[in-house]
């Protein structure tokens, strides 16, 4: 194991710099140690995305891949063998204006200002993804960054208007200078008692979770780092699983989607809407592109969250997981993973080594609906999923899963057997909401009260019956877009 230093690029310079404290975040690296202070903090919980940056990794065939993620909860660490680009980093050699921040000042897309460099980084990574990008594009891609001076339609029209000049980005010149800081070993820190590992294999990885089994096991920090910058906990040990080679593999069997636990959720959403197109609306209004750069579908699994918006979906296609402690692996059915509020069927030293996901079967509906108070980037209040096959008018078989009503998410079971075996018509609608007042018992909180939330999930199963019969347009994601 080498020692407590990592080596990173940032801005085009090789940097290195020891690390003493593993939960230190790469915004207060920027600031503090730095003194890089476009990078800015605005909620420290990943939300507003002021501190909003971009980070470059080794693609595929000399290719690299960009993404924006959150520097406000990003732990140092993590940076280790990758490269980070902030918005000091974007103007050329000759101090001259990136073609994004040109496209900002043209079109004054910047009032007060605090915002701005979270946008300007937010339009780098879908400048350099997309160059011909629609509205849906745009909005979708500024979803995760908050304007307080509801700046947004001048900051819109620059990123209509910024690929009308081209930058000078040199793919081949950031691949070398990942090249020069990849890292061929296993990265150990240990200091003052305090611990992070980051292991290139699953062997390695799941050794070291045998022997720490109270060590947090890191993935994207989209929920870990809020522990530490709101809870201000202290985290002893880490296991970082980001660097785990066959974690991060997607692949297709003969019957599944095989998803690597520690896949970011930027890359398994794709695949899983790619079998499942019902999915499509829900997933784009998970989170933010920050958080999904970020984030896993392992992490949001086995943090069990009861407003994780994934598994309403995976419980109804019959997803399972593959979990592994030491050498040794077993299959488990989603649905039968949650056992209580944040409560799980891991044992100590036990991960998600990988999501099994079940191919698409032709003639079955599948489709989640998530209502909450704003449209982009916000938590549920009530997520429901379905997956309905029909022979003729009869059911041949339906199910339902709900999140946001109680302490874990969970299939509807008395609605599912009013339903199983009846005619798919109003009268089976209206006896099945009846049922869900019994599987549920809803929680009252800043989101929705109980009763509302009782209401609102019988009327998300009214509006997926409108919608399966034609009665109802199958989405709503048509305002402005």
């Amino acid at each position: 194991m080498s020692s407590a230093r990592i080596r990173f690029v940032l801005n085009g310079e090789i940097v290195e710099t020891a690390v003493d404290d593993p939960t230190r975040t790469v915004l207060q690296f920027l600031r503090e140690d730095l003194r890089l202070t476009g990078t800015k903090e605005g909620c420290a919980e990943g939300d507003c995305g002021a501190c909003t940056v971009v980070v470059v990794e080794p693609g595929s065939d000399g290719d690299v891949e960009l993404k924006a993620i959150n520097a406000c909860i990003q732990f140092l660490p993590t940076l280790d063998g990758k490269e980070l680009i902030t918005v000091e980093g974007l103007s050329g050699g000759s101090g001259e204006l990136h073609p994004v921040q040109r496209a900002m000042v043209d079109e004054h897309g910047s009032q007060c200002g605090f915002c701005t460099p979270g946008f300007v980084m937010s339009l780098f990574a879908l400048y350099r993804h997309n160059d011909k990008p629609t509205r849906r594009d745009i909005d979708d891609a500024l979803a995760g960054n908050l304007c307080r001076c509801t700046g947004y339609r001048p900051i819109i029209a620059a990123a209509q208007s910024m690929h009308t000049r081209r930058d000078d980005w040199d793919t081949a010149a950031h691949a070398r200078l990942l090249n020069e800081v990849a890292r061929d070993d296993d990265l150990a820190i240990e200091h003052q008692g305090r611990r992070f590992f980051a292991p290139g294999g699953i062997e390695a990885f799941a050794a070291l979770c045998s022997r720490y089994p109270d060590a947090t096991i890191l993935a994207g920090g989209t929920d870990i780092g809020l522990w530490v910058t709101k809870q201000h906990r202290s985290l002893d040990t880490i296991i970082y699983a980001g660097r785990v080679a066959q974690m991060l593999e997607i692949e297709t069997s003969g019957t599944h989607l095989e998803i690597g636990g520690a896949v970011p959720l930027a890359r398994a959403i794709p695949a899983i809407v790619e079998q499942y197109p019902g999915l499509d609306e829900m997933f784009r209004r998970f989170a933010s592109p920050p958080i999904r750069n970020a984030g896993t579908l392992g992490g949001n699994i086995a943090n069990g969250s009861p407003i994780g918006d994934s598994m309403p979906a995976l419980m109804v296609v019959g997803a399972t997981l593959v979990l592994q402690k030491g050498a040794d692996e077993r299959e488990i059915a989603l649905d039968e993973f949650y056992h209580d509020y944040q409560v799980n069927d891991l044992s100590p030293g036990e991960f998600v080594a990988r999501i099994r996901v079940p191919l698409r079967e032709s003639d079955a509906i599948v489709a989640s609906q998530k209502w909450s108070k704003r449209f982009d980037q916000d938590i549920s209040a009530v997520c429901t999923a379905y997956r309905l096959e029909l022979s003729g008018e009869m059911v041949r078989d339906f199910r339902m899963a709900c999140g946001g009503l109680a302490a874990t998410i969970r299939r509807a079971a008395h609605c599912e057997n009013v339903i199983n075996g009846s005619s798919w018509n109003e009268d089976t609608i209206d006896a099945a909401c009846e049922a869900l007042a019994r599987d549920f018992s809803p929680i009252t909180d800043m989101r929705a009260s109980a009763d509302m939330r009782l209401v609102a999930v019988q009327n998300l199963l009214r509006r997926f019956f409108l919608e399966t019969t034609g009665e109802a347009p199958e989405t709503v994601y048509s305002y402005g877009r």
